[in-house]
């Protein structure tokens, strides 16, 4: 039976729910099992699970472009995102770098208008000049907003920030590019496949964090990787075959969802400066959505 676009746009609004839980779960995992041996950890046992549920990839039907450019762009932004939130300093600053990450509905749109070949309206530049103020309040952390906090910030862990943000730019690269050329493929257990391998290398060559193994511990692992799995595969699925406007509008309250999960599940308490960050970072993005929704 075909998946009906509203199934299939139903998927995406489960997805983004689950999204919104990563931060604070990838950063947990990664405190009990290190920042790339929980990376390696989530992805490997995601696979397994996806390959259980969706079985495995039929590389054959995919169309070239798609399997080339899909999977490097998927990669290479897990790979940053999920280190940008173990490599954080502590649990405050790995919300403020999955506040970098939230960058990328601003990003994707402001793709779809180059790739549509479309002249940037003054609403859209608006839109994205407010998404990055707020993500410089973000990073402002608990000081007044001036360029020495942002700076002293970000110097704290150049690695971490740089990785957030690169993994923006990657993800909004994806979003456009996997519509137009999947043919309504879905690679997204070879993808997970792929991202599980690559994150096992980089585990090799690193010196390892030691595994702190408990019930808790596992448990949460296990959680954590059955939400990154189901997060991706719904998305994919959802990008492919549903109502990409709804779900692109829907995706702009991430940030404030996702902070507050983050705040919970990390038992961390955020001053009224970095909601106020948050919600600046969301109206830019709605503000790009309605300069394009024509």
């Amino acid at each position: 039976m075909k998946l009906g676009r509203y199934a299939a746009t139903f998927y995406g609004v489960v997805s983004i729910l689950l999204w919104s839980t990563m931060v604070g779960l990838v950063r947990s995992t990664s405190e009990n099992f290190g920042p790339i041996g929980g990376a390696a950890l989530i992805y490997s046992i995601g696979s397994l699970v996806l390959v259980v549920v969706m079985g495995l990839p039929k590389i054959h039907l995919f169309p070239r472009r798609y399997l080339f450019w899909g999977a490097f762009l998927f990669v290479s932004y897990e790979i940053c995102f999920i280190l940008a939130v173990g490599l954080a300093n502590n649990r405050q600053q790995a919300i403020e770098l999955g506040m970098v990450n939230y960058l990328w509905p601003s990003f994707t749109i402001a793709l779809a208008v180059l790739f549509n070949r479309q002249r940037f309206s003054l609403l859209l530049i608006i839109g994205l000049i407010l998404a990055f103020a707020g993500l410089l309040w973000v990073i402002s952390g608990d000081q007044p907003l001036s360029l020495n906090a942002i700076l002293s910030n970000i110097q704290s862990n150049p690695l971490s920030y740089a990785l957030a943000f690169v993994g923006a730019l990657l993800w909004a690269f994806y979003s456009n590019i996997t519509k137009r050329m999947s043919n309504g493929c879905n690679g997204m257990v070879l993808f997970f496949i792929m991202t599980s391998v690559g994150l096992w290398i980089l585990f090799i060559f690193s010196t390892p964090a030691p595994f702190n193994i408990n019930v808790n511990s596992v448990s949460l692992l296990f959680v954590t990787a059955i939400a990154t799995g189901g997060a991706n595969a719904l998305w994919t699925v959802a990008i492919i075959k549903g109502n990409v406007a709804f779900l692109g509008t829907l995706s702009y309250f991430t940030p404030v969802i996702s902070t507050a999960f983050s705040s919970m599940l990390l038992s961390t308490a955020l001053t009224l400066g970095f909601w106020q960050g948050v919600l600046m970072v969301t109206i830019g993005s709605i503000t790009c959505f309605i300069a394009t929704r024509r």
